[in-house]
């Protein structure tokens, strides 16, 4: 039983290392960058569960709060967090979490992970466009076309590769907190 524990723990620390690593692959494309961060939120709750994909972004929002730059783009602190992307950062944690509750449930089938990405980047988009809109003062509209309908493509690509992925990650990692591996 410590063993799983130990290993679950270890899982959380590395999605958000994974987390802090991929959104470093990042495209400025205007206030919110293009990055691989959303594919380490998928593949953390698709393969943690909700706690798990939850906790992992937990730490990855804390270390860049702690002021370790993790964020896209080297950045970090409380400016980064609190400023016009802090809602997409927070959103991390409420997708993986969507995303980790839909797939206990169905077991990691490919079509209920694609459904529970999609649900789980909805709420991304919500809470980050939200926060957008409050801080900067933009509108609905304009927060959407900034915000949002860029990063549809991309995200629906990223959704498709880890609902792929996901399966076989998640039964691997299943076996080694398992002992089985």
């Amino acid at each position: 039983m410590k063993q799983h524990s130990a290993l679950r723990l270890a899982a959380v620390a590395l999605f958000a290392a994974l987390t802090a690593a991929a959104a470093q692959f990042s495209i400025p494309v205007g206030p919110v960058p293009v990055s691989l961060a959303t594919f380490a939120v998928y593949l953390a709750g698709a393969i943690l569960g909700p706690s798990g994909g939850a906790a992992s972004q937990v730490l990855y929002v804390l270390l860049g709060a702690a002021g370790l730059p993790v964020f896209a783009g080297f950045r970090a602190g409380a400016a980064a967090l609190f400023g016009p992307t802090g809602g997409y950062l927070i959103g991390y944690i409420v997708c993986a979490g969507i995303i980790g509750a839909g797939n206990s449930k169905t077991g990691r089938k490919t079509g209920a992970l694609v459904v529970s990405m999609i649900l789980g980047t909805a709420a991304l988009y919500f809470l980050g466009t939200v926060w957008f809109v409050f801080l900067t003062g933009r509108g609905l509209w304009e927060a959407l076309l900034l915000c949002v309908f860029p990063f549809l493509p991309g995200d629906a690509a990223k959704i498709i590769v880890c609902a792929m992925l996901a399966p076989r990650l998640g039964t691997a990692f299943d076996r080694i907190c398992a002992g089985t591996a």
